[in-house]
């Protein structure tokens, strides 16, 4: 019984063991690795609620116009994310003129998110 107790205690690992050497020579514990991935999936939730409560903020207080160039400009659907002359020719108006209800809707969602975190 003693023979497979040992053996088990030797299959575990503390999670302070060192388990590599990082760029700069210091050692790398597993909570190290563990603690790092754990931190980016918080990072990635509370992204993605900030990401829906623009979305939603975009849907409620945004013109339609200023919606579409927001999107496009910034490429909110698939990634692609396009100049300001573009836009200004897809739609058939200046690029001055984009520009112009860009700050707009950025100035208009900024109010309201401020609006929002001061009431939570």
């Amino acid at each position: 019984m003693s023979i497979r107790a040992d053996q088990k205690i030797k299959n575990e690992i503390s999670l302070q063991d060192p388990i590599g050497i990082d760029k700069e020579g210091n050692e790398i514990t597993l909570i190290d690795i563990l603690g790092s991935e754990a931190d980016e999936i918080i990072n990635t939730v509370e992204l993605k609620i900030e990401a829906s409560r623009l979305y939603n903020l975009m849907e409620r207080v945004l013109k339609k116009r200023e919606k579409t160039i927001l999107e496009l400009r910034y490429g909110l659907h698939n990634g692609v994310s396009k100049t300001q002359r573009e836009i200004a020719k897809m739609l058939g108006i200046s690029r001055s003129y984009v520009s112009r209800i860009e700050k707009r809707a950025i100035k208009k969602l900024s109010k309201e998110f401020q609006i929002n975190s001061c009431q939570k």
